[in-house]
């Protein structure tokens, strides 16, 4: 959406426009949110780029021989890619000519990038940054020379923002801020929930039918400090209106990064309530459409009080529709928004995983989307918009039988798509032609070509004028970024590292092998199974059962330095997809809704029996070990198993739902009650799905991992765990990560982390000779 650089510049801090004064572009009156009877006023300034001296640091003098490149985002001629890399120890924004090895960094800040994109006109490079490698994330925007380098979003102390799409000329980025219409206070009603949510669903409970879910549920760098001891510790939908205090015009609209509600850092931990579960107490989430060049007032689109999710993925040619997408997960929307008049044209379910979830056609008058509508797998779906943006019609364009639409880019041209498949797992990419708004297109599109892919999964796609790039990760390399020629065939950029420097010489990484069993109640899990190098067949080793995050994420076949550790210490690893997991449909990402948590815990014990059964795994050298969710299905599976493992690491993993409630953040509180259950009338569920409720049936030693900045799940998860194991007289002890938050971004804590889970779990399952 161009901006009118007629427009006036943002007012300062606590100045409120008159009665009189003109709206800006894309807000009117009937789209404003207007605050309830009585409400105060809260002058809050509207967002404005701030100037951040340039860095001058220069490329760090050190760099790492194995290291990864991801995120790539390439200019309007395809010559240069800006992307992510950890060679200086960090994840940091680089840039490079496509075919030349000189790579340079652009922000040599300490604090971790998290995802890059490049204006249309080539003039900026717009990045997210995580401060101190926490879950909070602010947007900045830098020339590609390095200079110019300005923060848009997210400057306060406390403040988050995320990044949304260009305007198909770069004259404005759009950024999803959070907003509070209220200082911070404390968290309140039973779990962090608002009192009207608790109300709510409380009584929503009270009249669900017996064993029904109801409405709580979704539908659906520093040294690390190893512990002798423990230590001390969706509202408006369409249109922008309906809460108090949001951010609307005639008042100023909301400080960039303010508030304690905060949106999604996509692939972690959701926000926001579930349907029926109330807002969140106070705030909201609003998009906005930022000139990174400071000279035209920041456009309001969209917003929501107590947002679960909201990102702006695209914005038509003409600039007079928004491709919007929100909600919390498992209810995901994907909205058409006129930037005009503020009001919604088109909804339409979209499916979990890449926000990126479409674009439109360059006549507007098709959105092409990645949806699971009416299906178990994401599709490529084709609507028609009529010339106010409402649907004529939905079609499949493409779709596979059992596989999901993992990621969709389309060129602004709009004459094909780039399609990368999650094919239990693994990718695989694929080229359609789009049809015009004026073609029939019911039916499949039609592949173009299909590159046979060099490496396993493909994490990224980007376009510039006749280039085309792919970020690809596998077993064996760390992650890349690759050109794909006019043929499909991809070359692997100069700046990437080379698939033998991916692990040291002598140990080159492990391909795993996919396995499928079957749990005790019939339902069919999968996964993959690391086998230690030159291990004599038939010979039982010693096995740890590793549990990923989510719980809907995904194991995926891609190198991984853990098991790598693992591996060189004669440890074999089978990483599992227990239910909850994603890339088996919608229905396997639901079966451990409620009371289906208990199940997924005997997943585990399922899945282990397997491999044993194989004759892979050794049944008395048995260990489990997990982060987030995983952490806290290691944690349960220790005490609900206590007999099958000999020990576990659990990373940042809940121990007690009561606690967890207590001391997570509110926004977080709110997805959490929809995923587990309510803590005020599920506390009967929750606590006995809780493992603090049968550490007494611990046998075994522990380790647990967390860190010091985590506010997702809070440290004192771990240390209470500890401490009840050190009171049955076990060994147990906490790994503490200095400046870390739920993830661990900073090299030197990823090897300390990986290497004192591997000595832990060596010395308690012994090490095995691989012949």
């Amino acid at each position: 959406m161009p901006l009118d650089r007629a427009q006036p510049a943002a007012p300062s801090a606590g100045a409120v426009p008159p009665a009189d004064a003109a709206l800006p572009i894309g807000v009117t009156p009937s789209a404003a949110t207007a605050p309830a009877s009585g409400a105060p006023e809260v002058p809050v300034p509207a967002p404005a780029p701030v100037l951040v001296p340039d860095d001058h640091h220069g490329d760090p003098p050190a760099l790492l021989t194995a290291h990864g490149c991801w995120y790539p985002a390439a200019d309007p001629t395809g010559e240069h890619v800006a992307f992510i890399c950890d060679r200086a120890g960090v994840p940091q924004l680089w840039c490079a000519p496509a075919r030349s090895a000189e790579a340079h960094v652009l922000d040599a800040d300490p604090d971790p990038v998290t995802e890059v994109l490049w204006s249309p006109d080539g003039r900026w490079i717009a990045y997210t940054s995580a401060p101190g490698g926490g879950e909070h994330t602010r947007v900045l925007v830098v020339r590609p020379d390095g200079t110019g380098r300005r923060l848009l979003a997210g400057a306060e102390t406390g403040g988050t923002a995320h990044l949304g799409s260009w305007a198909r000329d770069g004259s404005a980025l759009a950024v999803t801020i959070a907003w509070s219409a209220e200082p911070v206070a404390e968290h309140s009603g039973p779990g962090h929930l608002s009192q009207d949510a608790s109300a709510r669903l409380a009584t929503s409970a009270a009249t669900s039918p017996a064993g029904a879910p109801g409405a709580a549920w979704t539908e659906r760098g520093g040294p690390a400090t190893l512990l002798g001891g423990v230590g001390a510790g969706a509202g408006g939908g369409a249109g922008a209106g309906g809460a108090d205090a949001a951010p609307r015009p005639g008042r100023p609209a909301a400080v960039l990064g303010t508030g304690t509600v905060a949106p999604e850092a996509d692939g972690v931990a959701d926000t926001g309530p579930a349907p029926g579960g109330g807002p969140a107490p106070g705030g909201g989430l609003a998009a906005y459409l930022v000139d990174p060049d400071a000279a035209v007032a920041p456009v309001l689109l969209f917003s929501e009080p107590g947002a679960a999710s909201l990102r702006v993925c695209d914005i038509s040619a003409d600039g007079r529709f928004a491709l919007l997408r929100r909600g919390p997960r498992g209810h995901r929307e994907a909205l058409v928004l006129d930037t005009a008049s503020g009001r919604t044209t088109c909804a339409l379910r979209v499916a979990d995983g890449d926000p990126w979830i479409g674009r439109f056609s360059p006549d507007a008058r098709t959105l092409w989307l990645r949806s699971d509508w009416e299906r178990e797998y994401a599709a490529l779906l084709r609507v028609r918009l009529d010339e106010n943006g409402a649907s004529g019609g939905t079609f499949v364009a493409a779709e596979r039988e059992g596989s999901a639409l993992d990621l969709l880019t389309v060129p602004d041209h709009g004459r094909w798509g780039l399609l990368a498949w999650n094919v239990h797992g693994a990718s695989e990419l694929q080229s359609v032609a789009l049809p015009a708004a004026d073609e029939d297109g019911q039916g499949d599109s039609g592949p173009h070509h299909r590159p046979e892919l060099p490496h396993e999964v493909v994490t990224r796609m980007a376009v510039g004028r006749g280039a085309v790039f792919a970020a690809l990760s596998g077993s064996q390399r760390r992650p890349g970024i690759w050109e794909l020629d006019g043929g499909g065939t991809p070359l692997r950029t100069p700046w990437s590292a080379r698939d033998e420097e991916a692990a040291p010489p002598g140990r080159p990484p492990v391909r795993p092998a996919p396995v499928r069993c079957r749990a005790r109640d019939g339902l069919m899990l999968g996964g993959w199974y690391y086998r230690t190098p030159d291990r004599e067949p038939g010979r039982p080793a010693p096995c740890v059962i590793h549990l990923h995050g989510g719980p809907e994420e995904q194991e995926r076949p891609v190198f991984n330095p853990l098991y790598h550790e693992l591996l060189g210490r004669g440890l074999d690893v089978f990483a599992p997809d227990v239910r909850g997991s994603s890339g088996w449909g919608r229905s396997f990402v639901d079966a451990d809704l409620g009371a289906g948590r208990f199940a997924a815990i005997d997943d585990v014990a399922d899945c282990a029996a397997h491999v044993v059964s194989l004759g892979y795994a050794d049944p008395l050298r048995l260990g489990v070990m997990g982060r987030s969710y995983g952490g806290y299905l290691t944690m349960a599976s220790l005490v609900w198993h206590p007999q099958l493992f000999r020990t576990g690491v659990a990373v940042c993993g809940m121990s007690d739902f009561d606690t967890f409630f207590a001391g997570t953040e509110p926004w977080i509180a709110q997805s959490a009650a929809a995923k587990y259950g309510h803590p005020e009338h599920d506390r009967e569920l929750l606590r006995a799905l809780s493992p603090m409720s049968r550490v007494h049936e611990l046998r075994v030693p522990v380790l647990t991992v967390h860190g010091e900045h985590d506010t997702n799940v809070p440290p004192t998860e771990s240390e209470q765990f500890v401490r009840a194991a050190r009171d049955r007289g076990l060994p147990a002890e906490m790994l503490v990560l200095r400046n870390e938050g739920h993830e661990f971004l900073r090299a030197d804590n990823r090897r300390t982390y990986r290497r004192a889970a591997a000595r832990w779990l060596e010395r308690h399952l012994g090490a095995s000779p691989t012949a």
